[in-house]
Parts: C-alpha cells; structure tokens; sequence
C-alpha cells in the first residue's frame, strides 16, 4: 500500500549528490586538521562579534576582521572596498521606480598585480547576518580559487559550490537565516513590504549543508537551531534525520586531504 503520507526529500537526487560532491571537495582541498580540529560553528553572538564602533565604516571593517578570523583566513591579505550606494527607489510618496539596478551585496577580484579586492553594499552595514554571510561568501571565494581542481560541474558552478564553502568555514547559520527575508518597511512618507534573496542557495539548501557540517564536526542540530528562524528550525530537523539515513557523512570521512604541491616542495626544501 502506497503511504501517501510520507513526507517529501528536502532536497533532489540531484541537489544531494551535488552537495556531496561538493563537501568532498572542499574537505581534499581545504579539510585536515584545519576543518576537524580548528573550525567552528561561528554564531551570531557577541562571543564572535563583540561590537566596539558605532560608524558604518567601522561596523564593516570590524566584521570583516572577524569573518576572517573565524574563517582561519586571519592572515591572507586583502583589501575591502565600499561600494557606491544604491539609488533610492521611492521617487514619491505614491511613486517608485520599478526594477531599479542596485549593487550587488559583495564582490571578489583578484587582479592581474596579484592584489585581492573584496566590495560591500553599503545598505548591509545596518544588517548584520546579510554583511556577515556577504563576507563569508567572498572570503570563501578567496580560499577556493587558491584550488588547482575545479568544483564539481566546473567553474561555471564556482558560486554554489562558494555558497557551500561559507557553511563548510562554519557559517552555515548565516547563510541559511540570510538566504531569503520578507520585511516591513516605513519612512516619512510610504510603507509597505520588501523581499530579498543573498546569495545562490535556496533555504532548503542552506540547511541541508549546515546538517552535513554539524554531523561531520559532531555538533549538535540544538547548537544551531535556537540561532535559526523559526521556520528554518524545523528545515534543519528535517534535513539532519535525511542525512543520518543515509552514508553520507560516512562517505565524506573517508576522504583524504591533499596537501598543496607547493607547500610540499617548500617544506622539503
């Protein structure tokens, strides 16, 4: 007899075996002692982000610094850029202008000098979780272009697998509560309702990778869940009973680390 009750996968076939492939190669490249022993699940607390200014340009600079940090990327050397701000929208009381080009919320640049650029929207310095899962997201692009092998599906899936990278440095929470959010908005003169997307992951995909991570550093869903949105609590239950179903982490435990080339040839020599 058919359950129709059973509950659907939270992910495709194809959206899980894309985010094993893509958790494999991050732990060859960038996993060892490093991911194991050293990364932690950061979360938004003043544990790892204690505030200390009160400018925008300060709030940026400091949580740069601690994105960094957290990430284990505390000494790669980058420059951080504000971006121009977005033009405002609302014309008129009654009048907005439809589908006005806004900045992207980060950038990453590497230049031909070997120089690394790192942008911000401006408007997120007054958004925590969205400048904090900004930064995550271009930091982790800094640490995976340094890979010879590319991502699973190729470079033209380097911004998915980046997304990943994020929650595999241990920002997952970010990167999920970040994802999509749906808020009211008031000033002088207008009101109403305003939705945004960060990044290149649905929720649901988000959550999936943040279960993976707690279940490969052994964390406890509990330790995330009281950080996340009320919806996305349940997600993560969701997604940690699938992950333990099946060999998954098991799989991505078995895989070895690679130590770069280049860092063998300089220690021999």
């Amino acid at each position: 007899m058919l359950n129709f009750f059973k509950s659907k996968p939270l992910l495709s076939p194809s959206d899980i075996e894309f985010q094993l492939a893509t958790f494999k190669w991050l732990l060859k490249n960038f996993g060892g002692d490093d991911f194991y022993k050293t990364t932690d699940l950061v979360l938004p607390s003043k544990e790892y982000f204690p505030s200390k200014v009160n400018s925008p340009e300060g709030v940026a600079a400091e949580t740069f610094d601690a994105v960094k940090k957290h990430a284990g990327l505390e000494n790669w050397t980058c420059k951080l850029v504000v971006q121009d701000e977005d033009a405002n929208p609302i014309v008129a009381p009654s009048l907005a202008i439809q589908n006005a080009p806004t900045s992207p919320q980060g950038t990453f640049q590497a230049t031909e000098q070997n120089e690394v650029i790192i942008t911000y929207n401006p408007a997120l310095t007054s958004q925590p979780i969205q400048l904090i899962a900004t930064f995550a997201h271009e930091l982790s692009h800094y640490l995976t272009a340094t890979s010879k092998e590319q991502p699973p599906g190729g470079w033209e899936n380097w911004e998915f697998a980046t997304d990943i990278a994020a929650t595999f440095l241990g920002f997952g929470v970010f990167m999920a509560n970040s994802a999509f959010s749906f808020s009211q908005f008031t000033d002088s003169d207008s009101q109403g309702w305003k939705s945004s997307r960060s990044g290149y992951l649905s929720e649901s995909e988000h959550v999936y990778a943040l279960a993976i991570f707690l279940e490969l550093k052994g964390f406890s869903i509990e330790s995330a869940t009281s950080y996340l949105k009320p919806h996305l609590k349940k997600l993560l239950k969701k997604a940690h009973k699938e992950v333990c179903k099946t060999d998954i982490i098991e799989n991505l435990k078995a895989v070895e680390f690679v130590i770069p080339s280049d860092v063998t040839n300089n220690s021999n020599e």
